[in-house]
C-alpha cells in the first residue's frame, strides 16, 4: 500500500510540474515539437526539389564514407529496415531518400554533437533505390542501395 501511495504522489508532483511550467510559459508544445519542420523538403515530390529545400543544394558527391545498410529483398514496403552510417568528422545533418516514394524525402535528422548514425524503418511503395545523404562541412555525401520490394507500402 505505500508504495502506491509514493509512485501515486511521485505522478501527481511530476504532473503539477509540467502543468506549472506549461501555465508559466517556459515549455510550449511549439518549442518541444519541432518548429522548423522543412515543410517544403517533405512536400516536394522530386528528390532534388528536396534536397535543395533541405540543404540548400541538391549536389550530393557519392561517397564511400556513407553506408546503407538495407534487406536486399523486402518482403513487405511498408516496414523497410534502414540503417545509415557515415565515418565522416563533423557530420550534423542526416536524410533518408526514396526516390518514387509519392514524398522522396522519408526523414531527416539533425544529429549535431552526435555520431552520424540512424536505425530505423521506413516504408517504400516500389523497388528503388535507398539513399543515404549525410550534410558536414557545408558539402553533401551519399550512398544509396537497391531495395526491391515484392508488396508496395504506400498506398500499394
Amino acid at each position: 500500500m505505500q508504495t502506491k501511495r509514493r509512485v501515486f504522489l511521485k505522478g501527481s508532483l511530476a504532473a503539477s510540474a509540467a502543468g506549472l511550467a506549461v501555465g508559466a510559459g517556459l515549455l510550449s508544445p511549439r518549442s518541444v515539437l519541432a518548429a522548423d519542420w522543412p515543410t517544403a523538403a517533405f512536400d516536394a515530390d522530386k528528390m532534388d526539389a528536396a534536397l535543395t529545400e533541405l540543404f540548400g543544394s541538391g549536389e550530393a558527391t557519392e561517397s564511400g564514407d556513407v553506408s546503407v545498410k538495407a534487406p536486399d529483398i523486402a518482403e513487405n514496403g511498408a516496414v523497410v529496415p534502414v540503417t545509415i552510417e557515415s565515418s565522416i568528422a563533423d557530420a550534423d545533418k542526416v536524410a533518408i531518400f526514396v526516390s518514387k516514394n509519392p514524398t522522396p524525402l522519408v526523414a531527416s535528422f539533425d544529429l549535431s554533437g552526435a555520431n552520424p548514425f540512424v536505425s530505423t524503418r521506413i516504408r517504400m511503395g516500389e523497388t528503388d533505390n535507398v539513399t543515404g545523404v549525410v550534410h558536414a562541412g557545408g558539402k553533401l555525401y551519399k550512398a544509396s542501395k537497391e531495395v526491391k520490394v515484392t508488396i508496395g507500402g504506400c498506398g500499394g
